[in-house]
């Protein structure tokens, strides 16, 4: 077994083969990978929702096509049961992906949730029970290998009409699948299916009803979560292999949704989790805070970015709000001078940002608009570029070979050049709604819709 670890990764990437018989010559191969600075494995697995480096950056060597539709370079396509938003995640020749299914079963009455009167909410109740499931596809044939229900239940609460009950996605390490579906348990299981442990942190209470979209963090032996809620708000650290609790902080927080960022920085690992009140960092180690500062706008749902030695962190509903902020950083960092630059125009509700090389980009509230600043500076290297044919972003954006894809909840993927000068290269569609992230494993893109799992090649 070889395995390597990348600084400032969410998780420890291992790569085993196995047989007796492997000629000296594949060793050789393997170990002259290992040398170049990366896995073999590193290379196809998408283990986490936003990649191997948890900022939606392939590896260099993916090459996923940049042109497709409904009737070309499509691999293959299978229906997936039930409803989510979850991202699929590869290891090996597997894709994992979750869903929550509307069954026949109906609650008492006085058990089903009120529908929100405020119009603004949206909120959908349900007078059904759900059965919430952990699907395993075969990565080159979307084959269903196997599923397992980790559990039926009915929800407590409604979510957000554009939502639904399976948005957390799973994490794996290769040796173990790490599901979340937040008031409805977590779950551990083996790369067959086999359930290893679980816990259950009651019921969470989201703002107006909105929905949970709890997916953890992995580092090395740990798993962290975020349960932002409307009351008892924590972050929680649990061991890997037996689910136990390490720590827990309670947070003077509201609901939030975006995936605490781990990241490694002079020999200490932090836990980054923004927030309205306040952006925090924490000793993975003992959870102790290292340093916070101001907040972000309400509805914090970006998950913070980290590059060269920062982590950028920004929230884009009713206001706009981005701050650089060094890795060195100690104690509270409310004064200008204390954070890298800070910038309040057109940064995103939904969707995370992402980086290439020394620009940041990310899209305008949960439209096509796109700007990229200079990380290190933050100043603007181009604003508000149109992303022609798209009006709403869900899904954060990934990046492989030089080209960045925005996928739109129509159904339209934008694909454009990096650079100082965007540039829209293709402009693609499939016949139904996009919210979830997609993953890549070398020359294919993976693609989870409204009702399908599609695997995009040339």
């Amino acid at each position: 077994m070889f395995k390597t670890k990348r600084q400032g990764n969410t998780f420890l990437n291992l790569v085993s083969w196995s047989g007796n018989k492997m000629s000296r010559f594949l060793v050789a191969g393997i170990v002259l990978i290992a040398i170049a600075g990366f896995s073999f494995g590193e290379a196809l697995n998408w283990p986490t929702w936003r990649g191997p480096q948890s900022n939606g950056m392939a590896p260099k060597n993916a090459t996923p096509p940049i042109k497709w539709s409904e009737k070309e370079n499509i691999k293959w396509k299978v229906e997936v049961p039930g409803k989510g938003s979850s991202s699929p995640i590869i290891w090996g020749d597997d894709i994992f992906l979750t869903t929550a299914i509307k069954t026949d079963r109906i609650a008492k009455k006085d058990e089903q949730p009120k529908r929100n009167e405020n119009f603004e909410a949206k909120t959908v109740p349900t007078a059904n029970f759900y059965r919430f499931e952990v699907l395993c596809f075969d990565k080159n044939t979307g084959k269903l290998k196997w599923n397992k229900i980790a559990n039926e239940a009915f929800p407590h609460e409604g979510h957000h009409s554009t939502h639904s009950y399976a948005a957390g996605s799973c994490v794996t390490d290769g040796k173990k699948l790490y599901v979340s579906f937040g008031s409805f348990g977590f779950y551990c299981f083996d790369m067959s299916g086999n359930l290893l442990w679980q816990r259950d942190f009651g019921r969470l209470t989201t703002r107006l009803g909105w929905g949970e979209a709890v997916t953890p963090s992995l580092f090395n032996d740990s798993l962290v979560l975020n349960l932002d809620q409307e009351i008892n708000s924590k972050i929680v650290a649990v061991d890997c292999n037996t689910g136990k609790t390490k720590w827990e902080k309670d947070r003077d927080e509201k609901t939030t949704w975006n995936t605490p960022l781990i990241v490694t920085h002079l020999d200490k690992t932090q836990v980054i989790l923004n927030g309205t009140n306040r952006v925090r960092s924490y000793n993975l180690a003992d959870g102790s805070l290292i340093w916070e500062t101001s907040g972000m706008t309400t509805n914090a749902i970006p998950s913070p970015i980290s590059a060269n030695g920062m982590a950028y962190v920004m929230s884009g509903y009713r206001g706009a709000s981005a701050i650089a902020i060094p890795l060195n950083s100690t104690g509270v960092l409310d004064t200008p001078e204390k954070v890298a630059w800070q910038y309040a125009k057109g940064t995103p509700y939904v969707p995370s940002p992402i980086i290439n090389e020394d620009m940041l980009y990310f899209t305008k509230a949960n439209t096509g608009i796109l700007t990229a600043l200079d990380l290190k500076t933050g100043k603007p290297i181009f604003e508000e570029f149109r992303l022609e044919n798209t009006s709403i972003l869900y899904a954060s954006p990934v990046i492989a070979n030089g080209m960045i894809y925005f996928m739109d909840r129509d159904g339209t993927t934008v694909v454009i050049k990096t650079g100082r000068k965007p540039e829209i290269i293709a402009t693609n569609r499939l016949n139904e709604s996009i919210d979830a992230s997609p993953a890549i494993s070398g020359k294919t893109l993976f693609i989870r819709g409204e009702k399908h799992l599609f695997a995009i090649e040339e």
